[in-house]
């Protein structure tokens, strides 16, 4: 099983059922020495505002969000559902879980 942390999009429960077909149950965590940028994305109708998790140089920033334990085919369907504008890279949570992140590529 792997662990993945969200911050935005997929802790909808609606987007979660697009992409999974399931509910993910999850843990309010933080990361921490992280920040959220605003990011704009080109969807089929035009530009949409996301944002994204950058390391700041601020070590008392952070980001609060949700860690899910999925399995590694559903960690392939977030993969295929996140953007190019992203990479996935493994973090260490503030309450010491190591999980999966989605931040700026």
């Amino acid at each position: 099983m792997e662990q993945l942390f969200s911050y935005g999009t997929l802790q909808s429960k609606e987007i979660q059922m697009q992409v999974f077909n399931k509910i993910l149950p999850g843990t309010p965590d933080q990361l921490t020495g992280y920040k959220l940028k605003d990011l704009k994305i080109e969807e089929e109708f035009g530009m949409t505002d996301y944002f994204v998790a950058m390391p700041s140089e601020n070590t008392s920033d952070f980001i609060k969000g949700i860690v899910y334990t999925i399995s590694s085919k559903d960690l392939a369907k977030a993969d295929l559902f996140e953007s190019n504008a992203y990479k996935r890279v493994q973090i260490k949570l503030k309450s010491g879980v190591t999980a999966w992140i989605y931040i700026e590529s």
